[in-house]
């Protein structure tokens, strides 16, 4: 998928009040510093689509992106703040959960987990939150670049082996580094041949 366009459209606390379009979404989440906003700009190729933030957890609102006039790309705030206060993470979690299970366009969710590091309880308990729940998610590997090919297969592994341990099946997974761009066209090509599936039942 080539993205010719892509444009803010709104940011916003409240799920009711998202965009009223019966476009498809796609929902990009992760703990705070994982890499999520460098990721959207590389994705989109855009250098400040996403606001960057050297503070972690900067994202705290529900924000719409209108990628190539037909879908949406949803920034959520990151969850496991370290800078934020106890009330400010309940009511993040809050309209996160009420996105995810009250947002109908929502065509999957796109878990991100920063690849340097062993499975987190957080990302695995949001996991197994979005399973729980019949919501369709994929993981998205980042910062790659940071390991050498031997380390990289080896965390990659462990995760999706850690991950066996409680699903049947694993979910989709991608490998990126925004800095070298690894990863964007077969993550870009996913969304689009779920968007051409979804084009041709509405034909049907």
């Amino acid at each position: 998928m080539d993205i010719k366009s892509a444009s803010f459209v709104m940011s916003n606390s409240d799920v009711a009040k998202c965009p009223k379009s019966n476009l498809p979404e796609y929902a990009f989440i992760g703990r705070s510093n994982v890499g999520k906003s460098s990721l959207i700009n590389m994705l989109t190729n855009r250098k400040s689509l996403a606001k960057t933030s050297g503070r972690p957890g900067k994202t705290q609102l529900i924000n719409h992106f209108l990628i190539n006039e037909n879908w949406h790309l949803v920034d959520l705030p990151g969850y496991g703040y370290a800078r934020v206060s106890k009330s400010d993470k309940k009511t993040f979690q809050k309209f996160i959960t009420q996105y995810f299970e009250r947002r109908k366009q929502l065509v999957m969710g796109f878990v991100l987990v920063d690849c340097r590091h062993d499975p987190q309880p957080i990302d695995l308990e949001f996991m197994q939150w979005l399973g729980e729940n019949n919501l369709p998610f994929g993981i998205i590997f980042t910062k790659a670049d940071k390991l050498k090919p031997n380390a990289l297969k080896r965390n990659v592994d462990l995760y999706l082996e850690r991950l066996l341990q409680t699903w049947e099946s694993l979910p989709p997974y991608f490998i990126t580094s925004s800095s070298k761009r690894l990863g964007a066209e077969e993550l870009l090509d996913y969304i689009d041949t779920i968007n051409k599936e979804i084009a041709e039942e509405s034909q049907l």
